[in-house]
This record gives C-alpha cells, structure tokens and sequence, in this order.
C-alpha cells in the first residue's frame, strides 16, 4: 500500500492562482479546465454580462459582479497526472480567504496584466508564496492587447520581488501586436501544431487571432525559416532578445526553481486560450508534487503514514436546495476512503465521513478515495472549524493557519428581532467560515455584534448571505476603528471604560481584542497603562 500512495502522490499537482484583480485570474482558471477537459467550453470572463458560465464562480454576487469572491475546487486528470486546481477569490478584500488557500498548494501561477505589471494584490500574495517556500511559474496575460515592453517586465519582476524571471516562452511582437512566441524550452504536450520535448528546434509558435470576437487563438509551430519569412522583424527582436536572455543566465533551472529563487516565465492571452496549454505542461513538468509536511511539532508527516488532512476553508450553503455545510481538506498523507473513521486532532473525538465529495465550482460528485495533494469536501461535518487536522492511526496535529488583523469593523444590526433565532444562526455560521470575526462588547450587548473584517466587501457579503441564506435583513453601521490588539482580562478591565477605544471578545478562542482608531492611539495607551498586555495580531495589512 505505501508504494501505492507514493504512486498516487508523485501523479498529483496541486497548486493555485494568484493575481491582482482583473488580471484574468478566472478566465485562464477556466481555460486551464478546458484543456484538462474538465469543461467542454469556457466562459469568456471580460465583464459582468458574460460570467454566468464561469463554472468557478457559484455565489451569486460574483456572478452579477464579474469577481471571484470565494473560493473554488477544481480536479481534472491531464497527461497522467491529476491536477487539483485551487481557484483563489480574486477582489483585493478577500486577501485572508485567499492566504488559507495558499496554505493547501504546493505550487502557485502567478498571474500578471502585461500592460500593468506587478499590482499591490499580487505583490502581497507572492510575499505569502515566498514565506511558505511555495515555487512560483509567471504568466504574463494579455499580451494581445497593449503592453509593457516584455525585457522591462522582466525587470520589474526581478527588481520589485527580488526573484528572476526565466522565461520558457517570449513573445515575438509588442504587446497589441503579438505574432507569438519562441519557445525557449521544450516541452511535453501534444497539441497540435505544437512540437514534441526535446531539444530545442529554433522557431515560433505563431498567434493568429480568429475573427468573431470570442473564437479561440490558432497555435501553430513554424521552423525559423517560416518565422523569418512570415515576421522577419518582429521575429529577429525576438530571437536576439532571447539570446540576450541566455547571455545573462536568465534560462530555466529546475533546482532554482524548486529553490524559489527563479520564476520560470511564459507570455501568452487567456481569454483566447494561447499559451495555456504550455503553461499546463509545464505545471505537469515541473511543479512538485506532494512531500511530507511539517507536524505542529516540526517533524515530518510522512506520505505514507496513516491518513491525515487539515481543513482550509468551511463554506455553508453552496447548494442552495440542502442548504449543508463543506468543510475543505488538503490530504496531507496516506489513503482517504469515504466512509472511513477520523479522529479530530483539537478535540479527540472520531467521527465518520459518509458524505465526501469532489467538488467543481457548485458542482459536486461523490468521493470514493483521494490521494496526498487532493482536496476533499466533507459534507455537514459541523464540528470541524478551519485549520482543524483530522487523522487515522498515529495521531498529528499540523500547526494552526494564520488569523489576519482586521482593518475594518461595522456594528451589525437586525430588523426582525422575531428571527433573533435565524441571525444567531447565520453570524456562527460565518464566523465559522472565517468570512468575518465576530466580535462581542459590553458597550453594545449580543444582540449587537462587530464584524471585524481584512477588507469592506466581507461586509457586504455577510448582510447578502443572510438575506439569502438565512431570510434575514440587516445593515452595517460603520465603525471608527483601523486595527486591534490583543491584550487579556486584565488589560480588557482596565481598558474598557478608555476613550476613543472599545473592547471585545471573541467567542471563537475567547480572545480580547481591542479595536483602536490608528497606530497613535497605541502609544497613547502604553503611556497611560505601563506593563499592559498590548499585542498585535498577524497581519495581512497593518497590525
């Protein structure tokens, strides 16, 4: 059996997308599906009017917004290999969501706009890749429009992130005028007009956009003399600048890149699906599979140990009709089988998961087993919260996921004090999810909580999922706080009656926090309050 399940590990690529909003994150999602042939055909994600075909995006908001605002699940099986593709929310609000995601991959896409470059958002979740030691393949999009010239990008890239980009395609033509690219390295895949891995052949895989608006590119190889003949100029930029490329130790290294200190880099245009599949192959080349994970106590978890997973994310309600419950889980180690007893490492008690599934987007099938790398949905497993490890035979616990400072908070307020009940219900739920923290003061009393979220559309998203999930009405008062601090009952005593502050707990550890106006309202504090317990929370922003 353990050859088995090193096997079924070495099959499996688990990684996610990350990018700034409007880079084209749930398009080339979407694209990568189809060429796995999850999908037979793709929506074309340019705007709000086209997204309700956009198989990753369930919610409703997202789907009248054009943003991905949870996040998605997608398993497709492709050269061999099973690709389990983590669809990341892609709006600037949803940073905390997006960091748990990154904590279940073994490799992400780093999605870029070629006329803007490295974005705020992008810059932030790279940082995340870069402390979790997580190996990063750019994709520089959309460079069938108006673009950065690809050398400055590439410094850029270098220069704000300090990781190298080693490109394994280049475009030959600017940015609007795109004739194509040198593959710089080969590659394994079979699409047609494409050449079969091995060593370089000089030339070009030509881009020619059909007409008809959302009609796919033609990918077709030409030798260097069709080049030539075909885009004499553009293609002899090109392929000088790839020499140039050479010339500064800028070609692909696999060590480097499993090292995190080289980017391998492709050009290419989602929407219209050209360079996709070389970004598929080369996650199947070359992005790692699963290894054996550190334990809460730093030893390793090995592939073949007893089963063990951890729960990234727990979202209620994706299929409106049952309204149930998923929580995620990243298998860590050893083989899943449904039905199969686990025990919960945080609690210690064992309980069954009958109900598993594989998910796509709102789609969902049943789950019989499930490997090392694979992500599974267990159906109305109410007492599991995110970051919680399950396990068989010899017990693990793999350490906590990270909690992010809050920056915004809103007083939430009911209108049907008859569904007093129902509201109770919904805020547990999304507390449990970890949409948004909930938060208690004395000031206020429960039948007035805080949300305290990293950005101001988890707010709108809780009031919209208890309109809809719960047929409660609500709004949210905002409130006068930037970020917290954790102190604990002494401190929460003596700070409760302070000015310009306000202090809550929280019932999902019972920590106190205290929620402050800015930075300077700190020190005013300390000053007041020597030997105070006055600490900050991890950040996603300030903290």
């Amino acid at each position: 059996m353990s050859s088995h399940i090193a096997a079924e590990a070495a099959r499996r690529r688990t990684f996610a997308v990350i990018s700034h909003p409007d880079a084209g994150k749930s398009t080339i999602t979407e694209a990568l599906a189809l060429y796995g042939r999850a999908i037979s055909s793709a929506g074309a994600v340019h705007g709000k009017g086209d997204r309700k075909g956009v198989v990753s995006d369930w919610m409703s908001m997202e789907q009248d917004r054009g943003i991905s605002i949870t996040s998605a699940a997608l398993q497709f099986e492709y050269r061999g290999c099973v690709v389990n593709l983590l669809d990341t929310p892609g709006h600037a609000d949803f940073s905390e969501d997006t960091y748990r995601v990154l904590t279940a991959v073994d490799a992400a896409v780093m999605l870029l706009d070629a006329a803007k470059g490295l974005e705020p958002q992008t810059l932030k979740l790279f940082e995340v890749c870069r402390a979790r030691r997580i190996p990063v393949i750019t994709f520089v999009n959309k460079w069938d429009r108006p673009a950065k010239d690809a050398l400055e990008l590439i410094e850029e890239i270098e220069t704000r992130i300090g990781i190298k980009p080693t490109p394994v395609t280049w475009p030959v033509g600017v940015g609007g005028e795109f004739r194509g690219v040198i593959e710089r390295v080969g590659f394994a895949g079979g699409d047609e007009g494409r050449r079969e891995a091995g060593p370089q052949v000089p030339g070009m895989v030509r881009y020619e956009r059909s007409p008809g608006g959302q009609q796919l590119a033609v990918a077709e190889f030409l030798d260097e003399d069709a080049a030539l003949a075909a885009f004499g100029p553009d293609y002899e930029r090109a392929r000088e600048e790839s020499e140039l490329l050479s010339e500064v130790e800028a070609d692909f290294d696999p060590k480097t890149f499993e090292a995190g200190h080289t980017t391998p880099t492709l050009f290419g245009a989602a929407l219209v699906h050209f360079g996709v599949g070389q970004l598929l192959d080369l996650l199947v080349d070359i992005a790692p599979s699963p290894f054996a994970r550190d334990d809460a106590a730093g030893g390793p978890r090995e592939l073949e140990a007893g089963f063990s997973g951890f729960v990234f994310k727990s979202q209620a309600n994706m299929n409106a009709s049952h309204r149930d419950q998923l929580a995620f889980i990243r298998v860590c180690s050893g083989k899943f089988e449904r039905g199969m007893q686990v025990t919960q490492a945080q609690t210690g008690r064992t309980m069954s998961t009958k109900y598993a599934q594989t998910l796509f987007g709102a789609s969902r099938d049943t789950v019989e087993e499930a490997w090392p790398g694979d992500i599974v949905g267990l159906v109305n497993a109410t007492g599991l919260s995110v970051g919680d490890t399950i396990y068989t035979g010899r017990a693990v616990e793999f350490p906590p996921l990270p909690a992010f400072a809050p920056e915004h908070f809103g007083a939430l307020q009911m209108h049907d004090t008859s569904k007093a009940k129902r509201f109770r219900r919904g805020i547990a739920q999304l507390d449990a999810e970890g949409v948004v923290q909930v938060l208690y003061s004395e000031r206020r009393g429960e039948a007035t909580p805080v949300l305290a979220a990293v950005g101001p559309l988890q707010f709108e998203v809780t009031v919209a999922r208890l309109a809809a999930e719960f047929d409660v009405p609500a709004t949210i008062d905002h409130l006068p706080y930037q970020l917290a601090r954790l102190t604990d009952a002494e401190g929460a005593a003596r700070l409760r009656t302070s000015p310009g502050v306000e202090v809550f707990t929280r019932p999902r550890d019972g920590a106190h926090l205290v929620a402050l106006p800015n930075k300077y309202r700190i020190q005013t504090i300390v000053n007041d309050h020597p030997g105070l317990k006055l600490e900050p929370l991890l950040a996603g922003g300030q903290g």
